[in-house]
């Protein structure tokens, strides 16, 4: 073999070596999408949301959920529909660390992140999720999994589906006001009652 064509072999072997290594460097930054929730929402009977200093309990009563704690409102089923179907729906993409001193960095450590935590029947935590905002890329969000030290960078942005305030999840239950049919006017409830009681009939019709 003369010097030349061995000299080619050597680069050769370099740039196949430089391919491997860099592949493998991306490889370990990057995984498939995966949905970070894949069991049965309905084994879910009770969900903590915890943020800066605020939280919130969701239980469920047979079918009906409900806030923990306040009974002057009535849950809104959409948001209720936004967390079981959107939020856990959520993938997971980039691996962008696996280092917990990052944590902080993508605002998934215990004081900056948005807890989510999913409780069965008999009150064992089956899933637990850190949510953090991205500062650069306002579509997508940060999330580390159970005691996992790795983040990823998720599909979608979904920490608007998780407040930790009441009247995020709950309204005031309206009053059912019965409407009395006429023809273009509405009586006030104390003549329709004195109609009722004396017999009397008013004649809307009539100016004198």
């Amino acid at each position: 073999m003369n010097k030349g064509m061995r000299n080619s072999i050597i680069v050769l072997v370099v740039l196949i070596a430089g391919y491997y290594i860099i592949s493998n460097k991306q490889s370990g930054l990057t995984t498939k999408s995966s949905v970070i929730y894949t069991d049965d929402v309905l084994d879910i009977h009770k969900v903590l949301i915890q943020k800066s200093g605020g939280a919130i309990e969701l239980s469920k009563d047979a079918d009906t959920w409900g806030i923990s704690g306040n009974d002057t409102l009535v849950i809104r089923q959409d948001k209720i529909d936004n967390l079981l179907n959107t939020v856990l729906s959520v993938s997971r993409e980039t691996l962008v660390s696996e280092n917990p001193e990052n944590w902080s960095k993508y605002s998934v450590d215990d004081s900056t992140g948005t807890h989510l935590a999913l409780i069965d029947i008999e009150n064992n935590t089956i899933a637990y999720f850190v949510f953090g905002r991205s500062k650069s890329d306002y579509s997508h969000n940060y999330i580390r999994i159970q005691d996992n030290n790795a983040v990823y960078l998720t599909d979608q942005n979904i920490l608007h589906h998780l407040n930790t305030e009441d009247t995020f999840w709950g309204e005031v239950p309206q009053r059912d006001e019965e409407i009395v049919p006429g023809p273009g006017l509405q009586l006030p409830p104390d003549i329709i009652e004195k109609s009722d009681t004396t017999g009397a009939e008013f004649n809307l019709d009539d100016n004198e």
